[in-house]
C-alpha cells in the first residue's frame, strides 16, 4: 500500500513502474488483492525496522502531510479523486505557474487534468471542460513529442464527455508514446468499455495489473469485474482499494462505488452504510448523497430520501439525479414535482452539451419512459451506430418496445442480457426490460423467468418499475401444467 508521500513523489517524478513477471491472465483477478496484502505486510516490516533504528527523542514525530496542492496534483496525475478544496488550491497554483512560465508543458497538463476533475465533481462542465481542453492542447503544442501527461489528460476529458472514440484515440496515442506508463491504461479501459469492446478492456486491465498495483488499479479492476458479472471479485477489489486509499476523498470515492455495487445486488442496508461513510469522509461526495437517497427510498425512509437527492442536486446538478428524483416523486403520486425534475433534466443536458458532454443515452432513456418513445428510438439508434455498448443496447431495445416495435426491441434486449453477446452485467433493469418485452410478445415462460430474475437481483431497482415487475409477474401466474407431456 502506498503512502501519501510516495504518491506525491511519484507524481512529481512521473516515474513508471516496470512490468512484472507474475502469473498469467488467468490469475489476474486474485493478483490485485495479493499484491495489496504483500505490500501491506512489507510496509509494516519496513516501518517496524525504521522505528527500531530511530533515536528515542524523535520516536513520536510524524512526517508532515503533503500540502493541499501537492495532494491534489498527485491525485489528478494518477487518476484518483481529489478533494474540491485541494483542487482549488492546485488550480490557483498552476494558473499562476503557467502565467509566469507559459512554456511549462507539465504545468499546463496538470492544470488541464485538474479542470477535468473539477468539472466532474461540480457538474459545471460548460465552465471547466473547455478550459481543460485548451490547457491540455497548449501542453501538447509546447511539447508535441512524448507528452504522455497531456495525452492521458485528453483521454480523461474525452471519457468525461462520453466521447469514447476520441478517448480511445488519445489513450492509444499515450500508450504508444510510453508503453510502460501505467496511467494510460485506466483511460483505455473506460474508453473500450464505453464502446462495447469488452475483450480489449480486459486485455488493457491485464496489462495494467502487470505494470502497477495499488488502490487506483484495484478500483479499475473492480469496474471490469462488475461488467463481467464477477460481483464478489469487484466488491473485494473495492474493499482493498478503500483500505489502501491515501486521502479521505479517494477513500470516499471507492466507498461510493462499493455502495453502488451493494445497491445493484439489492442490499439496501449495506449500500446505505457505504454511502453514509463516503459522505462523512468527503462532504462533497455528491454521488454518495444521491446513493443515500436511492437506498433510503428503498427502505421506506421517503423524507430522508427526498432531502438527500435535493442536497446532491443543489451541489452537483447532474441530470441523472434529476431523473431519479423525478421518478421517486412520480412513484409517490406527486406528478407536478416530477415534471419539475424532468424539466431540470432537459435543461441540465443542454448545459452539459455546452461543455461537450454527450447526453443522448440519458435523454433516450428519459424519452422512452416519460416522453416520446419514437424520439428515443431516433436518438438511441444513432448512438448505437457510434457506441455499440451493452447499456445502449438495453436502452434502444426498451425504446423500440415502448414505441410498439417489440420484436426489434427484443433483439437488442437479448444483446444486453445474453452472455453469448457479452451481456454479462447482472442488472435488474436490463432483465426487467427483457421480461416486459417478452410478456408483450406472449412468451410467457421467458418473461416469467426474466422478471423473476430482475427481482432476485434487486427487488428495489426502481421506485416505479420494480412495482410494475411484481405486478406483471403475478399476472403471469405459475407455469401451466396443461402443456407438460405425460409419461406412462
Amino acid at each position: 500500500m502506498e503512502s501519501a508521500a510516495e504518491t506525491v513523489a511519484e507524481a512529481s517524478e512521473a516515474a513508471d513502474s516496470p512490468p512484472g513477471t507474475g502469473p498469467g491472465a488467468s490469475q489476474a483477478r486474485s493478483r490485485p488483492r495479493r499484491r495489496v496484502l504483500i505490500g501491506s505486510l512489507a510496509g509494516c516490516l519496513v516501518l517496524g525496522g525504521v522505528l527500531l533504528c530511530l533515536p528515542g527523542e524523535g520516536a513520536d514525530r510524524t512526517a508532515p502531510a503533503p500540502a493541499p496542492g501537492a495532494q491534489a496534483q498527485a491525485a489528478v496525475r494518477t487518476g484518483v479523486a481529489a478533494a474540491l478544496p485541494d483542487l482549488a488550491v492546485l488550480i490557483g497554483e498552476r494558473e499562476a505557474r503557467v502565467r509566469a512560465h507559459p512554456k511549462d508543458a507539465r504545468s499546463w497538463a496538470v492544470l488541464g487534468s485538474a479542470y477535468v476533475e473539477q468539472g466532474r465533481r461540480t457538474a459545471d462542465t460548460a465552465a471547466h471542460y473547455p478550459k481543460a481542453e485548451r490547457a491540455l492542447r497548449t501542453s501538447l503544442s509546447v511539447r508535441p513529442a512524448r507528452n504522455t501527461e497531456a495525452l492521458v489528460g485528453l483521454a480523461a476529458l474525452a471519457n468525461a464527455r462520453r466521447d469514447f472514440p476520441a478517448a480511445r484515440s488519445w489513450g492509444e496515442a499515450a500508450r504508444k508514446a510510453a508503453p510502460r506508463r501505467w496511467t494510460a491504461y485506466p483511460q483505455l479501459i473506460d474508453a473500450y468499455t464505453g464502446l462495447g469492446e469488452h475483450k480489449k478492456a480486459k486485455a488493457a486491465l491485464d496489462r495494467l495489473l502487470e505494470l502497477r498495483s495499488g488502490p487506483a488499479v484495484l478500483a479499475r479492476a473492480a469496474a471490469v469485474y462488475r461488467d463481467r458479472g464477477w460481483r464478489e471479485d469487484a466488491a473485494a477489489a473495492l474493499s482493498d482499494a478503500a483500505a489502501g486509499a491515501v486521502s479521505p476523498a479517494e477513500r470516499a470515492a471507492y466507498l461510493e462505488r462499493a455502495g453502488q455495487l451493494a445497491w445493484e445486488r439489492g442490499d439496501r442496508e449495506a449500500a446505505l452504510r457505504h454511502f453514509q461513510e463516503a459522505v462523512r469522509l468527503d462532504p462533497d461526495q455528491r454521488a454518495a448523497q444521491a446513493g443515500q437517497g436511492r437506498a433510503q427510498a428503498a427502505l421506506g425512509r421517503t423524507s430522508e430520501a427526498l432531502s438527500a437527492y435535493q442536497v446532491a442536486l443543489a451541489k452537483q446538478p447532474l441530470p441523472q439525479y434529476a431523473l431519479e428524483l423525478g421518478e421517486l416523486y412520480e412513484s409517490l403520486g406527486m406528478a407536478q414535482a416530477a415534471r419539475v425534475q424532468y424539466d431540470l433534466l432537459r435543461e441540465r443536458v443542454r448545459e452539459e452539451e455546452a461543455g461537450g458532454v454527450d447526453g443522448q443515452l440519458l435523454l433516450g432513456r428519459f424519452e422512452a419512459d416519460h416522453g416520446d418513445p419514437a424520439v428515443a428510438v431516433r436518438r438511441l439508434g444513432a448512438l448505437w451506430q457510434r457506441r455499440p455498448a451493452i447499456e445502449v443496447a438495453d436502452a434502444l431495445g426498451w425504446a423500440l418496445h415502448r414505441s410498439g416495435r417489440h420484436e426489434e426491441g427484443l433483439r437488442y434486449a437479448v444483446i444486453a442480457t445474453d452472455r453469448a453477446h457479452d451481456g454479462t452485467v447482472r442488472s435488474a433493469p436490463y432483465m426487467y426490460h427483457r421480461g416486459m418485452i417478452e410478456r408483450q410478445l406472449r412468451r410467457d415462460g421467458a418473461a416469467r423467468r426474466h422478471l423473476a430474475e430482475a427481482l432476485r437481483i434487486n427487488p428495489y431497482f426502481s421506485p416505479l418499475h420494480a412495482r410494475t415487475a411484481r405486478t406483471a409477474l403475478v399476472a403471469l401466474g405459475e407455469p401451466s401444467m396443461a402443456k407438460v407431456p405425460k409419461f406412462s
